[in-house]
């Protein structure tokens, strides 16, 4: 089961946020989750990823909250089981929110396609409108250290300074 409660094939998706005060927009931490929900069920990406050989992707996405903190930074690792791949993002005020969370995850999806060489990504499946009334999400908001933007991104999703 994923956080959403459902079963997920392939990839399990985790968001994050360095905009402590200033969250990212709660519509697009929605339309993220949606897009890589939507790719997950989708029969042609399910396809796509069992060439990699590799049971699971964990793609974690950081929507920052100031431009060019972390941009552009990726941290992909092969973990026992997986890829773990974590990129940073925009976190956008105002704009067309689905069609730019679809651009960032399928971009995403295309540098994880040339580091595993994988073939061409399949075409993006149809998307709905995420739900109005969207189940929470979970979001880990964190400050980045003043280290490397790499070591940053390596570490967000672990265990924050202190515990």
């Amino acid at each position: 089961m994923d956080l959403l409660g459902r079963h997920s094939c392939w990839l399990q998706p985790h968001l994050g946020t360095t905009a402590i005060e200033g969250r990212p927009p709660h519509a697009y931490m929605v339309a993220l989750q949606h897009v890589a929900t939507t790719l997950d069920d989708d029969p042609g990406w399910q396809r796509w990823w069992e060439a990699s050989g590799v049971p699971l992707c964990e793609l974690g996405i950081v929507a920052e909250g100031h431009p060019d903190l972390l941009r552009p930074s990726a941290d992909i690792r092969t973990v026992p089981g997986a890829i773990r791949a974590n990129f940073t993002c925009a976190a956008p005020e105002d704009a067309d929110l689905l069609p730019l969370a679809a651009r960032e995850v399928t971009g995403m999806f295309e540098v994880i396609r040339q580091v595993l060489g994988l073939g061409p990504l399949p075409p993006l499946p149809p998307l709905s409108e995420p739900p109005e009334q969207a189940a929470e999400i979970e979001v880990t908001c964190r400050p980045m250290p003043d280290e490397g933007a790499l070591s940053q991104i390596q570490e967000f999703f672990g265990e924050p300074p202190g515990r």
